[in-house]
């Protein structure tokens, strides 16, 4: 009974992991585009935001997300019980984690010499086309281990959806510790565990079938 439930809440933790990589791969890729334009007022005003989102806690974030509308008396409000935390989780994380691999997209493709980028364009080909068939792969191949270390952290910071009462696995656990049973705290390390050790294994994975790259 006991292992059913923190079964069911873990499946939350997996839901927010699953949406808040769904959008915040591409959404990062844009926030990477931004922060690196020619536009004077648009790189700083991305930059701004990403200095702000990366140097204030999640937790924080998850907080005012949450409760910001119905303290401003906004008149948007998220949806009420369990459907409406949820979602302001996912759009926390999103937001968080897309601000963080913006910066690992950035450096990425500022690390491509720029000799690569100007050949292109000396043999004819479009911008568009020194990206996706010059940039780009390289840029994969290179960013793959930062954001491997980023994905394995979002499966344990998904467990701070609780701060908005979210019942994710810990949250759980906790309920049960309250009442004199400590295992079932210590059993939500087995859950996390397991779920880094697949992903461990994938983003090898994903690295030796780039290792043709590697120079």
């Amino acid at each position: 009974m006991i292992i059913s439930r923190l079964t069911e809440s873990f499946v939350l933790n997996c839901k927010l992991f699953a949406l808040t990589l769904l959008f915040s791969l591409p959404l990062g890729m844009l926030v990477a585009f931004g922060s690196m334009s020619r536009f004077y007022p648009l790189r700083w005003a991305v930059r701004t935001f990403v200095w702000v989102i990366r140097g204030t806690p999640l937790m924080l974030q998850l907080i005012v997300i949450y409760f910001g509308p119905g303290l401003l008396e906004l008149t948007f409000s998220w949806p009420s019980g369990e459907s409406g935390r949820f979602v302001a989780s996912v759009v926390a994380f999103v937001i968080n984690y897309a601000c963080y691999l913006s910066e690992i997209y950035r450096g990425g493709i500022e690390s491509i010499p720029v000799g690569q980028y100007e050949a292109g364009l000396v043999l004819g080909m479009t911008k568009r086309q020194i990206f996706f068939h010059v940039t780009l792969l390289q840029v994969v191949k290179r960013i793959i281990p930062p954001i491997g270390n980023e994905v394995i952290t979002l499966v344990k910071d998904t467990a701070l959806a609780r701060i908005i009462a979210n019942k994710e696995i810990i949250m759980m656990a906790g309920e049960y510790s309250n009442k004199g049973l400590i295992w079932p705290l210590f059993a939500t390390g087995i859950y996390f565990l397991v779920f880094v050790g697949v992903l461990t294994l994938l983003l090898d994975w994903c690295e030796k079938k780039l290792g043709y790259f590697r120079t």
